[in-house]
């Protein structure tokens, strides 16, 4: 993954932006503004508009209510700490970038496959990953 598949945001918008890239809807494709603002209508009772959500999520705003991100993390699955609490936050964006990575079918199939490996197998497929991946790095760094 790339930096843009980054999910460890560490602003507000960066971390809203993160839940739409990553938490995705049944058929793979991205929740739009107006699902998850109408989700939010209905769990607080009050306004909450699509263009207010993509206010937040581009940092154009950034001074929600308490309970506009108690129900964006109610409708995206995640404990509302993840907007509050560096520690908490970081963890939810760890588990995020994983399942950005399990989205994939080829990481999926190395994944699934990979469970029943031993402890010493798992760590020469680690190592293997990790050699692959800095001769990759080495081969498209400009000299």
């Amino acid at each position: 993954m790339g930096d843009s598949e980054d999910t460890a945001g560490t602003t507000l918008a960066e971390k809203i932006d993160a839940l739409f890239r990553v938490v995705r809807r049944a058929d793979r494709e991205q929740y739009s503004h107006e699902e998850v603002a109408r989700a939010c209508r209905e769990a607080t009772g009050d306004s909450f508009s699509a263009t207010y959500l993509w206010q937040l999520r581009t940092g154009r705003r950034d001074n929600p209510t308490k309970r506009h991100l108690e129900a964006l993390a109610q409708f995206f699955q995640v404990p509302v700490a993840y907007f509050f609490d560096d520690a908490e936050g970081a963890q939810v964006a760890a588990e995020l970038q994983l399942l950005g990575a399990l989205r994939d079918a080829g990481v999926r199939s190395v994944a699934l496959r990979a469970v029943n490996l031993s402890p010493e197998g798992m760590g020469t497929i680690s190592d293997m990953i990790d050699l692959i991946a800095r001769r990759e790095a080495e081969k498209n760094s400009p000299d």
